[in-house]
């Protein structure tokens, strides 16, 4: 009884696998959002230098201080850049009166003579405040979402600075067939999972006047505050670089004298026949 009851149990695991073998398998259904994810575009960035080859690039300036504008007039309602301190921003070629000017528009958190809580008016040695005290703050304003600090998002995000620009300048109300958006997010590809809770930030040309009269167009707003967002994630990317060439060159040079001695040493020293 017991080797038919295992003869059976065999049997029917026999005829299981030739129905799998022979009954052909139902494919599988793609991941929608893989394929409507698209890659961050290419721009050419002044500090990754000619061909983007991120050798010789160098910062330029008046596109941060635009950047700069982007971020403080749009992107500052809901993020913070709490890492960067308000005298950083004479690298981007502000004057020490224009720091003072633009820290005296923020308020910080400071301790009165009797020990309570209360604010002050920053100075440039305070950081930029955060824009909601915590997260509950954040998601309670935004309808559940969490506005990360910008400090170092080019930094946390692969090819950052073209993700940054990419995202700003990537949404779109063209929603593909079949995919599914809830009313209270945004179609966008660049996003990791299709559908944010961002409003476009960027909303039309005209948003934001430059002073130097650089267009004013959603894509240059996109390109300045990429640039800037780069810059606050690396602001010694350029003494990096200059320290990285003399290091090449000095290794190059010092390459080429061990070379001369080495044939120096070795000149009057002939080969055995």
């Amino acid at each position: 009884m017991i080797r038919l009851g295992a003869l059976a149990v065999g049997l029917l695991f026999v005829l299981n696998a030739l129905w799998g073998a022979v009954v052909p398998r139902e494919e599988a259904t793609p991941d929608m959002a893989k394929q409507l994810h698209k890659h961050p575009k290419h721009v050419e960035w002044a500090h990754n230098g000619p061909g983007n080859l991120g050798i010789f690039g160098t910062f330029d300036r008046g596109q941060l201080q635009r950047g700069f504008q982007v971020y403080k007039e749009v992107c500052s309602a809901c993020h913070s850049i709490n890492r960067v301190a308000f005298r950083d921003l004479a690298d981007l070629g502000f004057s020490e009166a224009q720091i003072k000017a633009i820290a005296a528009e923020y308020e910080v958190a400071a301790i009165d003579a009797n020990g309570e809580p209360t604010t002050r008016k920053a100075t440039p040695a305070d950081k930029f405040p955060l824009v909601y005290a915590n997260e509950a703050a954040a998601r309670a304003a935004q309808n559940g979402a969490n506005p990360p600090d910008l400090s170092l998002m080019t930094k946390a995000r692969p090819d950052g600075t073209n993700y940054v620009y990419s995202l700003l300048t990537g949404y779109s109300d063209d929603v593909p067939q079949g995919w599914a958006k809830p009313d209270t997010l945004y179609y966008n590809p660049y996003f990791h999972s299709i559908n944010i809770a961002m409003p476009p930030p960027l909303a039309a040309d005209g948003q934001v006047t430059y002073a130097d009269g650089s267009p004013a167009t959603v894509d240059q707003y996109a390109k300045d505050v990429s640039a800037f967002l780069t810059w606050t994630a690396e602001p010694k990317l350029e003494n990096r670089k200059e320290t990285g060439v003399a290091a090449i060159l000095f290794l190059i040079i010092m390459t080429g004298l061990g070379y001369l001695s080495y044939r120096k040493v070795w000149a009057d020293i002939k080969k055995p026949a």
